[in-house]
């Protein structure tokens, strides 16, 4: 299992498009940083950059390798390996990678420009998403052996995430304006990781107050200790769900 996540992660750190992702956050990071005198200003910057660019790297790089090792992958399968070993390697040292081109590429610059409650929530929600749309994309590769049908899956999943839900809950806000559905706002916050995200770290950030009634509900859930451990949880089930589904469908699948 380790000899498997040490192929793939050196096999990756030599790729163009990783070493192209870590650059460019590193570029993005030290700029926005760097011009802004007020370093929560930076960080609020930065966010809207990480909490969109991240997870469509991750998903569409994952989605992308997967299928071009399905080579590779039906090598391993060959062995006297247990596929659910197999994908937890495959999906480990997919996720290591990335997340040593976030940390390399946001992570430090963030850490010396803002050593901060802020700053290490920005860090944590960085790799908390990469975490989460890596098991998304399994979960699309896993799905179908069209390689085209897989990608547009991963990228529908990252547009409804990133766009569409957005849309979505602001209709019903609308619709439903006259019920109050602040409490109901944050299950809808939970079935986003990315919104889920975003809330964490502004209220961080402490700009609740701008948010009126819902952000004084979001701060009275969020703020404390089981607010933390709550966004905690939901994430690790963002990544769990999606990564025992696709090896769920991949022990069954006929390769």
């Amino acid at each position: 299992m380790n000899k498997i996540i040490k192929y793939i992660i050196s096999d990756i750190i030599r790729n163009k498009i990783v070493l192209a992702y870590t650059f460019f956050l590193l570029a993005i990071s030290l700029s926005v940083l760097n011009l802004e005198d007020n370093s929560a200003k930076g960080i609020l910057s930065l966010l809207n950059i990480v909490l969109i660019i991240v997870p469509l790297v991750s998903v569409i790089f994952a989605t992308i390798y997967m299928y071009n090792s399905a080579e590779f992958i039906e090598l391993l399968v060959s062995q006297p390996l247990k596929r659910t070993r197999m994908l937890l390697s495959v999906f480990g040292g997919l996720t290591l990678s990335l997340l040593l081109a976030f940390l390399v590429g946001a992570g430090i610059p963030v850490l010396i420009y803002s050593p901060s409650i802020v700053g290490a929530a920005l860090i944590a929600v960085g790799m908390g998403l990469t975490l989460v749309f890596v098991s998304l994309a399994l979960l699309a590769s896993v799905l179908t052996r069209d390689k085209a049908k897989g990608i547009g899956i991963a990228i529908l999943l990252w547009f409804y995430f990133s766009l569409i839900y957005d849309g979505i809950v602001l209709f019903l806000l609308f619709q439903f304006s006259d019920y109050p559905l602040e409490k109901a706002s944050i299950v809808f916050s939970s079935l986003n990781p990315i919104d889920l995200g975003r809330i964490v770290i502004l209220l961080k950030m402490d700009v609740s107050a701008m948010m009126g009634y819902t952000g004084a509900v979001f701060k009275d859930f969020f703020g404390g200790m089981w607010g933390s451990l709550y966004s905690c949880c939901i994430l690790l089930a963002w990544i769990l769900v999606p990564l025992y589904l696709s090896i769920r469908r991949f022990n069954r699948k006929d390769l």
